[in-house]
C-alpha cells in the first residue's frame, strides 16, 4: 500500500458496531472476492469487497473475517483468515502478510490461515445458531452477472442446510452510511489530494493541451501523494462532451473559448474523494458561461443550506428540483409556459439537468444508504448539480463533499476554488 498506516481504532470500532446489530449466538462470516482472470494468464487490478476493507483494512485476496461474539472461547470471537505466504509465490506477486502484520492494520489478534478455514469454521458452525452472510445488495448493482459472492452463499447454505440465515448487508447497509470522525480523517486526506490535484491543473490548463494530459498531471499529483489512485474513472470533458455524465475517454483538444468539466478524485487508504470543477479553458467565463455557471452554482449553495440532520431525503430532492427550475428560468432556459404545461412525469428543467443530486461518498465512490430515509448525523454526501445545454453545446457541474454533523454540514472541500471570481484568480496565477 502506498497510504500512511491508518490507526487499527477506526477497524475495531466498525466491527464492534457491527456486532452490536448482531443476534444472540450469531455468527458472521465475510470472504473477500477473488482475484479477477483477464485475457491470458492477467488478472484485473485486485479490490476486496468494501465490507472486508470496513471490517479489516486488509486489501490482500482472499481474506476473510470472522465475528463470533458469544463464543465460548474468547480468542475466536474475532478472526481474520489470510493465504499462507508462500516463498514461490512471493517471488512472483510479492509479500504477503505475516500474522503480526495483519493484527497491527486490522486490530484482529486471531490470525489464521485459509488452509485451515473449513475444520474452523465447522466448529463454530456446531455451535451458532444464526448465521450471517454477506452479499452486494447495492442499489444500482447489475443482478444479471454471475457472483461469487452468491456462489459462496449458495456453497455454503448448502453445506450447513439446517441454520438460521440472515444477511449481513442489511446491517452493513445501515452502519456505513453513517461516519465515524476516524474514517472522516481518512476521507480528508483524500479530499486534500484532490485539491491538490486541482490547484496543479487549474495552473496547467490553456487552449491546446489534450484532455489525456490533464489525466496525467492529475495522476501524477495523486501519486507522489500516497493517493492509492483514482477513486473512479476521471472524467476530463471539455467543450459539448461535458453533456455526456461519464464521459471518460479523454482523448480531445481543449479548446480556446470552452469551457471544461474535471471530475475526479482520489483514493487514499480506501477512502474516496468526489470532486467536480468546471472551467475555461483559457481561464476566462465568457458572459453566458460566468451567467449558466453561477445559476448551477446557486443550486450547489442552496443543497449545502438546507442539508440536516432530520431532512427526508426526498424532500432535499425537491427542494433541489425547485431551485433548478427557479435559476434555469432566470437564465431563459425554460418559460413559465414550460413549467405551466409541463408533464409531471417529465418536468421542464429535466431537458438541462438529468441526473441526481447528491449520493452517498465513503469505502466505495457511490456508497450505500437508503435514499428514502432521513438525512442522519454522520452521513457524508456529495452536491452536484449540473446543468448541460446541447444548443449551446455547453455542461457545467459543481460538486463537494458534504459532512452531516449535528448542528449542519461541514464542506469538506471548502477553501477551494468554486466561485467565478477564484476560478479566474486560481488560472491566473
Amino acid at each position: 500500500m502506498k497510504y500512511f498506516p491508518i490507526p487499527s481504532k477506526l477497524y475495531e470500532q466498525n466491527r464492534q458496531r457491527f456486532i452490536k446489530k448482531m443476534k444472540p449466538n450469531s455468527l458472521a462470516i465475510f470472504p473477500a472476492s477473488p482475484v479477477f482472470p483477464k485475457s491470458g494468464d492477467g488478472v484485473y487490478g485486485y479490490k476486496p469487497d468494501a465490507d472486508i476493507l470496513w471490517l479489516s483494512g486488509i486489501s490482500q485476496e482472499k481474506t476473510m473475517v470472522v465475528l463470533y461474539p458469544d463464543n465460548p472461547d474468547k480468542n475466536m470471537r474475532e478472526v481474520l483468515v489470510l493465504l499462507r505466504p508462500n516463498e514461490l509465490l512471493e517471488k512472483w506477486v510479492g509479500h504477503k502478510f505475516r500474522k503480526d502484520e495483519a493484527t497491527a492494520i486490522s486490530g484482529i489478534k486471531n490470525v489464521q490461515w485459509l488452509d485451515g478455514v473449513d475444520t474452523m469454521l465447522q466448529v463454530m458452525m456446531n455451535s451458532a445458531d444464526t448465521v450471517y452472510l454477506n452479499t452486494n445488495e447495492h442499489n444500482r448493482l447489475d443482478t444479471e452477472l454471475p457472483r461469487t459472492d452468491l456462489l459462496f452463499v449458495h456453497d455454503f447454505m448448502k453445506k450447513y442446510p439446517v441454520h438460521n440465515y440472515d444477511r449481513a448487508a442489511r446491517i452493513m447497509k445501515e452502519l456505513r452510511n453513517i461516519k465515524t470522525k476516524e474514517e472522516i480523517e481518512v476521507t480528508k486526506e483524500a479530499i486534500s489530494i484532490t485539491a491538490k490535484a486541482l490547484d496543479r491543473v487549474l495552473k496547467f490548463l490553456k487552449p491546446g493541451v489534450m484532455e489525456h494530459e490533464i489525466e496525467a498531471e492529475i495522476t501524477h499529483e495523486f501519486l507522489r501523494n500516497r493517493a492509492t489512485g483514482h477513486a473512479y474513472g476521471c472524467i476530463i470533458a471539455s467543450g459539448d462532451r461535458a453533456r455526456t455524465l461519464h464521459y471518460e475517454e479523454n482523448n480531445q483538444e481543449c479548446k480556446d473559448g470552452e469551457l471544461i468539466l474535471m471530475d475526479f478524485g482520489a483514493e487514499y487508504g480506501n477512502y474516496n474523494a468526489d470532486l467536480t470543477r468546471t472551467v475555461p479553458v483559457n481561464g476566462r467565463f465568457t458572459k453566458r458561461q460566468k451567467e449558466v455557471y453561477n445559476a448551477c452554482l446557486a443550486v450547489h449553495n442552496h443543497g449545502k443550506k438546507i442539508l440536516k440532520p432530520g431532512l427526508p431525503f426526498q424532500d432535499y430532492v425537491k427542494s433541489i428540483n425547485q431551485e433548478m427550475e427557479k435559476q434555469l428560468l432566470n437564465i431563459g432556459l425554460i418559460t413559465k409556459a414550460d413549467i405551466k404545461n409541463q408533464d409531471p412525469e417529465n418536468p421542464a428543467y429535466r431537458k438541462y439537468f438529468y441526473h441526481g443530486v447528491s449520493h452517498y461518498l465513503g469505502i466505495v465512490v457511490h456508497d450505500i444508504g437508503s435514499y428514502t430515509d432521513v438525512v442522519k448525523e454522520g452521513m457524508l454526501f456529495t452536491i452536484e448539480p449540473g446543468i448541460y445545454i446541447e444548443e449551446e453545446q455547453m455542461g457545467i457541474r459543481i460538486e463537494n463533499n458534504i459532512w452531516i454533523t449535528k448542528t449542519g454540514n461541514v464542506d469538506l472541500f471548502k477553501g477551494i476554488p468554486i466561485t467565478v471570481e477564484e476560478i479566474e484568480a486560481a488560472m491566473k496565477k
